[in-house]
């Protein structure tokens, strides 16, 4: 088969179609017919070199699909040639086929298209593990949102909004802010031209808010501790302004905070089959009545994957990408 990889280290020209094998399903997996993979961050962290698979795992691109189950290797159960499903991937997406842990897969709901359900595996197990394991969100509680306006962002506020929280998003561009609102931020601001501390405050009559989900690191990490509320957590999910923090420890004492970071790619076998199932019974029931939808941008074919990773470095992306075979 002709797949996505990235011949060396570097920018989106690196990414060319290459000759591999079509990989077949060992215990526990499953063959996938690709029919939709989402383009991620991650992805392009591979590409520069920044992020290696693990020993073992395809050189292919690409951490979630959505696809049907072509093959089933030993010991799988659950799942059946023809059904649909859609998969978290230690790699391999950007292609016509892939093989997928079955018990890392999750059942399409009835009504979702293959582009949204390709766009959906890595953020619902993302912001199911650090919004509500991590950070352990609650019913009436307040969570501010950084990156509001990317794959994580969106299905953050979505996924916050359905649980009951009351959801403050920040994005880069005022035009977006209504379309943050109508996914179900009770406040959107544009960091660039307001003080999104003063903001949360406002918000949230002077307490604060009760998580802060954060993309960005560096000097937003100070300013994130001042916009918590006593007992408030925060996690970070990337760093884009830097990983390195220069923050006061008498102001996490005094006001009981706690800080938690996470990535999903090094999580067990074990640990992320263990998400899948809470996933699949108290998120896709979300979904499937509405609740809970991707926002896919815009999709691609396959061979215009270095397009895709320009987009999305460009930060004109809303919401997800999507490559089709």
């Amino acid at each position: 088969m002709q797949a996505i990889v990235a011949h060396q280290a570097g920018g989106p020209d690196v990414l060319r179609f290459a000759q591999r094998p079509v990989p077949a399903p060992g215990p526990g997996q499953v063959l996938l017919r690709v029919l939709a993979a989402g383009v991620n961050r991650p992805d392009i962290m591979q590409r520069e070199g920044l992020a290696k698979p693990a020993a073992g795992v395809t050189d292919v691109l690409g951490l979630e699909a959505c696809g049907e189950v072509a093959a089933c290797g030993p010991s799988v159960a659950r799942l059946v040639p023809g059904a649909r499903v859609m998969a978290l991937l230690p790699g391999g997406g950007y292609a016509p086929w892939c093989v997928a842990t079955a018990d890392h897969c999750l059942p399409v709901p009835t009504g979702l298209g293959d582009e949204e359900a390709g766009a959906l595996p890595e953020g619902l197990f993302t912001v199911w593990h650090n919004l509500f394991e991590l950070a352990s969100l609650k019913l009436g509680e307040t969570v501010l949102v950084h990156g509001a306006a990317g794959g994580i962002g969106t299905l953050a506020i979505r996924m916050a909004h359905a649980a009951g929280a009351t959801v403050i998003a920040t994005a880069g561009r005022a035009d977006r802010l209504d379309a943050l609102r109508e996914m179900g931020a009770a406040a959107a601001v544009c960091y660039r031209d307001t003080d999104f501390v003063a903001a949360c405050r406002e918000a949230s009559a002077g307490r604060g808010v009760d998580v802060v989900i954060d993309m960005v690191g560096g000097d937003y990490v100070r300013r994130n501790l001042d916009a918590l509320a006593f007992g408030g957590r925060h996690v970070s999910l990337s760093f884009l302004h830097g990983s390195r923090i220069d923050i006061e420890l008498l102001t996490l004492m005094q006001k009981q905070l706690s800080l938690h970071s996470s990535t999903l790619r090094p999580q067990s076998d074990d640990e992320k089959a263990r998400m899948a199932r809470l996933l699949e019974r108290r998120v896709l029931p979300l979904i499937a009545d509405g609740r809970i939808r991707p926002r896919v941008q815009q999709s691609l074919p396959l061979a215009k994957a270095a397009d895709a990773h320009r987009l999305l470095e460009s930060g004109a992306v809303f919401g997800k990408l999507v490559l089709v075979p």
